[in-house]
């Protein structure tokens, strides 16, 4: 599989270096350029995977770059990351209206740096890997070489377990460099002092009287081993507390999503029973001889369920588009795939600095911090679709020499699948968001070409 490539554009040299020492750990291949003047001038020749573009450069700053790279029809697809200092909701929405996926700051840790890789793209899935993450470590009694069936990774787990392989990875390896480096400081102080105390091996200068020889059974060498074996063995039982107590919060992080993932888990499974019911009504369509009105629109070939926080136009959905638009190339069809994608209000917990997540399932709904969906409704059209589905949506008009081609639409008024239950003193966060969840959903209608 061929590596991936990043263009990191900043005036900074040391702001490139560090991230694309960063990029490198990943396999991913760096190209810098200095000025977004370059980086253009570096696209004329060049289409790399993805961009981490700085803000305040001399001449060009970071968002007239890409306004001008997304005005381009050769380089519009190309994913944009803002990798700048600049914080706020308002530096945010400037850049994704001007076609950014987001912001990076620069004082940016491993794990944010892997997070935006993945939602650029240029590592695989999560899901992907088959392998166990971890190995059970021994610390202390033979009978802790087994690890707690929570912290070991198995095959077909959910995203959840998924993370808190990721958490237990990452803390493992902070504490094995840890422990390595205090090994490495304790070794070179032994040495040192050990050098300390053995005798000179330089010559005697020859005017001064003869020594006697030290006798063999000298007593410093002793005693500076004795207070390195005290210092490693302290050092050793330092090192087993610290790893002792970091498994321990571990195993509580772990504890605490196992059951949120059960949590969600039966969500889903209420979701999806939702949906079943929801598909049942629509396959049955209208009322035999019910009139149609001139100009309606065309009734929705499929629709798709988008669980919240996800890009509306990305994953299921992607695949849904790909297999109807293969469907009608193979019957030389004419006419408008449209794609309609309607957001549920849910109910929500948390604040506009934090993010927004759905609320407990036990919380009353009165209690709920917003009701409604800031992920969509902060959104543009261009950022509700992924790279991928965007490149398909385009290729199809060429390959079909504009016999068919994809219009979306993001619904203003929103048209429910399933009504909202009626508000009282009782009525909880859970039952509210099954109902919001179906109507978070993706409709794919078709619009034959007038004869």
């Amino acid at each position: 599989m061929a590596r991936k490539r990043a263009l990191v554009v900043d005036d900074s040299k040391s702001a490139r270096i560090i991230l694309s020492r960063m990029l490198e750990k990943y396999d991913i291949e760096v190209d810098m350029a200095e000025s977004a003047e370059q980086a253009i001038e570096y696209l004329n020749r060049h289409r790399p995977d993805a961009i981490f573009m700085d803000q305040q450069m001399p001449g060009m700053d970071g968002l007239q770059a890409v306004k001008a790279i997304k005005e381009n029809p050769r380089t519009a697809t190309i994913p944009i990351m803002m990798y700048t200092s600049q914080e706020g909701e308002l530096y945010v929405s400037q850049a994704r209206a001007l076609g950014a996926m987001g912001v990076l700051p620069k004082q940016v840790r491993p794990v944010d740096v892997s997070k935006v890789l993945y939602e650029l793209h240029l590592l695989a899935d999560r899901r992907d890997h088959e392998q166990p993450v971890l190995t059970p470590v021994e610390l202390d009694t033979p009978s802790s070489a087994t690890a707690p069936p929570e912290l070991i990774a198995r095959p077909g787990a959910t995203e959840s377990g998924q993370r808190i392989d990721a958490l237990l990875r990452e803390q493992s390896s902070d504490l094995r460099r840890f422990i390595v480096a205090g090994m490495d400081s304790l070794a070179t102080r032994i040495v040192g002092d050990l050098r300390g105390a053995l005798p000179s091996s330089r010559p005697v200068m020859e005017s001064l009287p003869p020594i006697a020889p030290a006798p063999p059974s000298s007593r410093i060498p002793w005693r500076t081993l004795a207070i390195a074996a005290c210092c490693g063995s302290l050092g050793f039982a330092i090192l087993a507390m610290l790893a002792r107590g970091e498994l321990a919060r571990v195993r509580a992080d772990a504890a605490g999503l196992s059951a949120a993932n059960a949590e969600l888990t039966r969500s889903r499974q209420e979701l999806a029973d939702t949906v079943k019911d929801l598909s049942n009504a629509l396959a049955a369509g209208p009322p035999p001889g019910a009139p149609s009105t001139p100009g309606s629109p065309s009734p929705p070939l499929h629709i798709e369920i988008v669980p919240y926080g996800e890009l509306p136009l990305d994953r299921s959905r992607l695949d849904v588009l790909r297999d109807l638009l293969t469907k009608l190339e193979a019957q030389s069809a004419h006419g408008v795939v449209r794609i309609t994608s309607y957001a549920g209000l849910f109910c929500l917990s948390g604040n506009a600095t934090d993010g927004y997540l759905p609320a407990a399932p036990t919380l009353l709904l009165a209690k709920c911090d917003l009701i409604g969906n800031p992920s969509e409704e902060s959104s543009f059209a261009q950022q509700r679709q992924s790279l991928a589905f965007a490149n398909l949506t385009a290729g199809v008009r060429q390959r079909t020499a504009g016999a068919i081609s994809v219009a979306i639409e993001t619904s203003a008024n929103v048209r429910m699948s399933a009504a909202y239950p009626a508000r009282s003193d009782t009525l909880t966060a859970g039952d509210w968001n099954k109902v919001a969840a179906a109507n978070n959903r993706v409709e794919f209608s078709f619009e034959p070409a007038a004869p």
